[in-house]
């Protein structure tokens, strides 16, 4: 029996490798051949892609859906969809969850892949509900891991679990690399032999073993593998689609794929990924076997380069990485996925930064504690719990029961804010608050990064000027990433002799880190003690709280919010 093939290159594979940044006019041009090779689907929305694509493209995701579903009439569209938490970071309300899910099938996606970070199914139940009375496929997921916790017997339970829950397929989600060849096979013989469903296996190449392992899911009698064209694999991405294909063609799973005509999808990509090389970060295409030790998925760890660089702190890269399988551990071993990979990453950052472990703590991290974001796969660390919650004791019924439903609500703040021209603007109001009123009213600009092919190394341009300000230098083998700032300031906005100094600042309170202005707790004149939360900073995905350091009254303000600050900013004074 022949295996069938997804292809990544449109979803997974550019936000593993390139931080999501490939364009809708990047896509179509290619759409028709990709249509024509085969595949048994293309992954084509969901995940981050949506986040990327109104918080740095100023594209509408929702017109990217429609405009690459026109080109599909032999592929199934597929998306990847976080269960309660859909495209975004916490979860919504089942009305929002029902609303989201009728509207991406409407639009056009055929192949719901629908997952919970920590596998708790009870997260995962409205979503493929609806996805089922819509007509969808539904593509079951277990995340999959390595912990003291996580076993093939528990892997097969959530397995029948699933096919319950009538999903159409299964899916073994590797976000990390992690699982060996002999892993592969023991699992996906033990899911056959026990669920008469479709299994797909998802894995990167982070560690290297990813092709080997799909070899031997092949033997196990997988019925489906993810690959992505060869110039955006390997690396945090995943094996590369003519590779597999080449290796199963004499054999009895051979895909039937056309091989030249992938070959010539190649080589449109190969074009795209030299135009995106300038958010290509070298750790990210390379091998790298602690991935074993640290268990960082694919787009997590090119994410967490950037996160590192926003808080100018990448040469914290390697404390932090060590801190990671720490928290992890502590926090009851959840498997690294969106969210709790921000959960775990964030936190591992901050412990890092702030130089005392949890000193800082964000909201996203209390509320996991808490069990809104569901059951953990083991208990977390008492002490760290503590720390966490106080003495609250968490939740034991599904998350989202206690959440009120919220879409007409939000519907009638959309309305009245004037950004609502159809109806799926009001889920991208909801997803993202902070950052859908600029992209729905039109004054979003898209991020501009143009890269200078030379016959060295391209940079990225500063588009207002047209002069280099980013470098990839390399020093003996070595290469830098190196960002020229100009001596008269004339680059940017504010100069830095304009930011009030703390020094000069009676009762000043700073920043302890580079992000946007979520909202601000307090007005002048407003009488604060000391530990009050005084404004939330969006920072790496996450929520994080500005505590007063010390009792008084508020003079000054000197950020609104949407305003993006940097660390030691002062954000205002308490006398």
């Amino acid at each position: 029996m022949k295996v069938k093939i997804t292809e990544t290159v449109l979803r997974d594979a550019h936000q593993s490798l390139i931080a999501t940044r490939m364009r809708t006019r990047n896509m179509i041009p290619i759409m028709d051949k990709l249509d024509q090779i085969g595949y048994y689907s293309l992954e084509m929305w969901g995940g981050a892609t949506f986040d990327t694509c109104i918080r740095y493209l100023n594209e509408d995701p929702w017109e990217r859906l429609r405009s690459l579903k026109k080109h599909m009439h032999n592929t199934y569209a597929q998306m990847l969809l976080r269960g309660q938490n859909l495209v975004g970071y916490r979860h919504y309300s089942d009305d929002v969850v029902e609303k989201f899910v009728q509207k991406a099938y409407e639009n056009g996606i055929d192949i719901f892949r629908i997952f919970d970070a920590v596998n708790d199914i009870r997260n995962m139940e409205k979503a493929i509900s609806v996805a089922k009375r819509e007509g969808a496929h539904v593509q079951g997921t277990i995340c999959y891991t390595i912990s003291p916790v996580h076993t093939v017997e528990k892997y097969v339970e959530l397995a029948r679990d699933l096919a319950e829950h009538d999903c159409d397929s299964l899916c073994i989600k590797d976000m990390a690399g992690l699982i060996s060849p002999h892993q592969a096979y023991v699992l996906v013989k033990a899911i056959k032999k026990e669920v008469n469903l479709p299994v797909d296996l998802h894995s990167h190449c982070t560690s290297g073993m990813a092709p080997m392992s799909y070899m031997a899911a092949c033997r196990a009698g997988v019925d489906i593998l993810d690959t992505a064209v060869s110039p955006l694999a390997w690396g945090t991405s995943q094996p590369p689609t003519e590779s597999i294909v080449a290796a199963l063609e004499e054999t009895k799973r051979a895909t039937g794929l056309d091989l030249q005509l992938i070959t010539e999808v190649a080589e449109y990509f190969k074009k795209i990924k030299e135009e995106l090389r300038c958010v290509l970060n070298p750790i990210s295409e390379q091998i790298d076997t602690n991935v074993l030790v640290y268990q960082i998925p694919g787009g997590m760890l090119s994410n967490l380069v950037s996160q590192l660089k926003e808080q100018n702190a990448l040469d914290k890269y390697n404390d932090v990485l060590k801190e990671m399988p720490r928290v992890r551990a502590e926090l009851g071993y959840p498997p690294l996925v969106t969210p709790t990979s921000q959960i775990v990453g964030t936190q591992a950052v901050l412990n890092v930064l702030m130089g005392e472990r949890y000193k800082v703590i964000p909201k996203e991290v209390k509320d996991y504690a808490r069990g809104l974001y569901g059951r953990p796969p083991h208990k977390i660390d008492e002490d760290i719990l503590v720390k966490l919650i106080q003495d609250e004791e968490p939740i034991t019924c599904r998350p989202a029961d206690l959440l009120e439903p919220e879409y007409e609500k939000m519907k009638a703040e959309a309305e009245k804010m004037g950004l609502v021209k159809k109806e799926e603007d009001i889920l991208t109001y909801i997803l993202y608050p902070a950052i859908a009123p600029a992209f729905l009213r039109g004054e979003s600009k898209e991020e501009e990064l143009v890269p200078i092919k030379t016959e060295s190394h391209p940079c990225a341009v500063s588009p207002s000027h047209g002069i280099p300000t980013e470098f990839r230098v390399e020093v003996d083998g070595d290469v830098f990433n190196v960002k020229v700032h100009p001596v008269d300031g004339s680059f940017v906005i504010r100069e830095e002799s304009d930011k009030p100094s703390a020094e000069s600042i009676p009762g000043a309170v700073t920043s302890h880190m580079q992000g946007m202005i979520l909202s601000i707790k307090v007005n002048v004149g407003d009488t604060v003690k000391e530990g009050d939360i005084i404004c939330v900073i969006e920072a790496m995905k996450m929520e994080n709280a500005i505590h007063s350091p010390h009792s008084g009254i508020v003079k000054e303000i000197f950020f609104s919010e949407g305003d993006s600050v940097s660390s030691g900013d002062v954000i205002m004074a308490i006398e």
